[in-house]
């Protein structure tokens, strides 16, 4: 597996590469949303027992989910097809080139919070204006971080310190410290630099 990161700090080396064996982050318990997709090719956000077909269109689809499911918030889920996978909260045109918007992207469903999830997860007994904003912005998370997995924007970390080889006599490196499931590249190695700097801590004590 090649490393997209290298880089030396504090005298250890570390490696950023990608986690082909990252957990789908639908399946996180603390998951606030249910996000409901419908796509011919590929299987697409929780599990769900609603076709297609029940439904003339998108807004049917939504207003079932709030009439039915007690949906307190609502929002439309994109996806981009187009050599891999996105997926955003909103239309992509205008983000992408020319044509791409128009042929490669479209609606694939929603992701929607219940009153009974909102209030469980904010710990008020009233849905106001506030609490409502705090769970929409949960559920934009939820999406970005659902982006990251299917773009493989995922990632884990090696710590290696240099050492000697005692029967030949070169340098090699050898791995102290590795973790894996980590969003995005630069906030990985931020990581693993807090890391060597424990371990460099540890050392000079």
């Amino acid at each position: 597996m090649m490393a997209v990161q290298t880089e030396t700090h504090k005298g250890y080396k570390i490696e950023i590469l990608p986690d082909e064996n990252a957990e789908n982050p639908r399946e996180f318990e603390s998951n606030l949303g249910v996000m409901v997709c419908f796509h011919n090719r590929h299987n697409l956000g929780d599990k769900h027992d609603h076709k297609a077909s029940e439904f003339s269109g998108w807004k049917e689809l939504e207003n079932h989910l709030r009439d039915e499911h007690d949906a307190r918030v609502v929002l439309p889920l994109f996806l981009y097809d187009h050599s891999g996978l996105r997926m955003k909260v909103g239309s992509f045109q205008g983000l992408l080139p020319q044509g791409h918007a128009e042929f490669d992207s479209g609606q694939v469903g929603f992701i929607y919070a219940t009153r009974d999830a909102i209030i469980g997860a904010f710990g008020r007994p009233k849905l106001t204006a506030v609490t409502l904003d705090k769970a929409r912005k949960s559920l934009e998370i939820e999406v970005k971080v659902y982006d990251q997995w299917l773009s493989g924007d995922v990632y884990g970390y090696t710590v290696a310190k240099p050492s000697k080889c005692e029967s030949c006599g070169n340098e090699e490196d050898e791995e102290v410290e590795s973790c894996w499931g980590f969003y995005g590249a630069e906030e990985t190695m931020a990581e693993a630099k807090r890391v060597v700097d424990a371990l460099a801590g540890k050392k000079g004590a």
